[in-house]
């Protein structure tokens, strides 16, 4: 799966949808896709993480608190 970068624009490779899925972890593995080089594993924090359409993501990926009620 694909997300963009809300600062640089730069799709972001997400190694393990599972940590992007859980609102209790604030950031995901991943691997910036800048450049014609394979990067190196890094962190991301969700909340500079948008999709690649230009939408937010899910508040309950991101909110352990948040209910539908």
């Amino acid at each position: 799966m694909f997300l963009k970068n809300k600062q640089t624009g730069d799709l972001i490779e997400i190694l393990n949808v599972e940590e992007l899925f859980n609102p209790n972890q604030d950031a995901v593995s991943g691997k910036d896709q800048a450049g014609q080089e394979e990067q190196e594993k890094a962190s991301f924090e969700k909340k500079e993480l948008i999709f690649p359409s230009g939408e937010s993501l899910p508040r309950c990926w991101m909110d352990a608190n948040y209910t539908t009620n």
